[in-house]
């Protein structure tokens, strides 16, 4: 991004990297670090556009607790429709093709239950898809077309609920990984001209 002169913010989440904080929380408490960071932004730069690009929780931070953030621009990858789904998901892939259809439904219910005592949130505020909606500024949705964490179908659900103007791209052959370490070539193809169109000023 540097190299195609765009000043860069990178961060990290509490409980991730070299911040404090014990628990992650899918994108919770991790909004709050997100709306914060939009705003040390603002304040260094406020004649600026400002974009986001959120993978993953990154992706659901962005539009949970005191989100949608106020951005420009949003480059959302394989972001969860709601922590139901995640949660099913991960548990299903992890625990295989027998034990996963008997276990997955009742560890997700022991999970939900645990959420308020364990991360201070409930499972009606890990819902990205109900917030989406809310965002004012257009929209570029990745998801990889062999994401098991994130399938397609969910993650064009969570486009579905979005308001224009908005494109979703489908990564051929990624799952859950790092879109642009999959293939950098079409990720800088696709996200490049999205930015600069998007956040571009005259000044």
């Amino acid at each position: 991004m540097r190299d195609h002169g765009f000043a860069v913010l990178l961060f990290d989440f509490q409980a991730h990297g070299e911040s404090g904080g014990e628990r992650v929380t899918y994108g919770w408490r991790e909004s709050f670090d997100a709306a914060a960071a939009v705003e040390f932004v603002r304040q260094r730069l406020p004649r600026e556009r400002v974009g986001v690009i959120g993978v993953s929780l990154g992706g659901a931070a962005a539009l949970l607790g005191p989100g949608p953030l106020k951005v420009d621009a949003f480059v959302l990858e394989s972001v969860y429709p709601d922590i139901d789904r995640a949660l099913a998901n991960r548990l299903s892939t992890s625990l295989g093709r027998f034990a996963g259809p008997l276990l997955t439904p009742l560890l997700v219910a022991a999970f939900k239950l645990l959420l308020p005592p364990v991360l201070g949130v409930v499972a009606d505020k890990l819902r990205p898809i109900d917030r989406i909606g809310g965002i004012s500024a257009p929209l570029l949705l990745a998801s990889g077309s062999a994401d098991r964490r994130t399938p397609l179908h969910e993650a064009k659900l969570l486009f579905d609920a979005a308001p224009e103007p908005k494109r979703f791209w489908v990564v051929e052959g990624a799952a859950h990984v790092d879109l642009e370490a999959h293939n950098p070539g079409e990720y800088w193809r696709v996200v490049l001209p999205f930015l600069e169109g998007t956040l571009r000023t005259s000044h």
